[in-house]
């Protein structure tokens, strides 16, 4: 995800193309995954575990452990009974196989354990946030859908208000592109949405502000960490499976943030089946 300042009239040309594959992937992913998510159930959970075991790869190639079959096998394993057990309904089962999966990350990571570890965990919090959201057979999918629609906004407000306003840089250092303009223009059209959900009828005004405030910043900082990861290994792209987005990783470090602290909002005012109502109702 990024967030452009204003381009030069050399690269206009590459960024009209860019733009054109980014809008095109979107039109096929988007509706899809929205499909899949009015589905929920299996369907829902299967698109979880695959995703998850696409990021864990995509990790294990930005931090150089492409070729480590070992632990990737062990990852995707333990990330894909995980995936089963909670879709099954067995929370405690799914956190005995992440915790061994974790274990045996820790003992074939070799120096770089802890950049394995942490890529298992980034995955497998993916992974349970997105089943337990949508777990909730009364809120679950709008609840899904306010996480991601305040992430698509948020990154489609930040991407054109940075390049045609432009401005100072969010954090240079670590994404020389984003700009404070940007990070605005993304929060501002998450307000939108989650006032949009309260006219609906799904919530009050009040809470669903803050809520599509915490979640769009939150998401904002889920695209800084996986800047910064990608910058630490000296990589551009965590891979080029998406036309015009990179990979799995690059077209969701904000959704696997927001969604995960959506889960955490949710399971502070509910119970682990009711993430979705805990989410949304007031």
């Amino acid at each position: 995800m990024s967030q452009d300042e204003p381009v030069p009239a050399a690269t206009a040309e590459q960024g009209g193309r860019n733009l054109l594959l980014r809008t095109a992937a979107a039109m096929v992913l988007a509706p899809s995954a929205i499909a899949l998510a009015y589905i929920g159930g299996w369907p829902w959970a299967v698109l979880a575990m695959l995703v998850a075991v696409g990021l864990l790869v995509e990790w294990f190639s930005i931090v150089g452990f492409s070729r480590d079959w070992p632990s990737i096998g062990a990852g995707a394993a333990a990330l894909l009974i995980c995936g089963l057990a909670l879709a099954a309904g067995r929370p405690w089962l799914a956190l005995a196989a992440a915790a061994l999966g974790f274990a045996a990350l820790a003992a074939l990571g070799g120096t770089r354990r802890r950049w394995s570890m942490t890529g298992f965990v980034y995955a497998a919090l993916a992974l349970a946030a997105s089943i337990l959201v949508r777990a909730d057979e009364a809120w679950g999918f709008t609840a899904l859908m306010l996480v991601l629609l305040i992430v698509w906004v948020t990154d489609i407000g930040g991407y054109f208000a940075g390049r045609s306003i432009g401005g100072p840089k969010l954090w240079v250092r670590v994404s020389p592109k984003k700009t404070w303009a940007g990070a605005v223009g993304g929060f501002v059209l998450s307000l939108l949405v989650g006032l949009g959900f309260a006219l609906l009828g799904f919530g009050k005004t009040v809470p669903l502000l803050i809520v599509a405030a915490v979640l769009s910043v939150v998401s904002q900082l889920g695209d800084l960490f996986e800047s910064a990861v990608k910058r630490q290994f000296g990589v551009k792209d965590s891979s080029h499976i998406i036309p015009g987005h990179g990979g799995l990783l690059d077209r969701l470090d904000g959704y696997v943030a927001a969604v995960v602290v959506a889960v955490l909002i949710g399971l502070c005012r509910d119970s682990l089946d009711g993430v979705g109502r805990g989410l949304m109702v007031w």
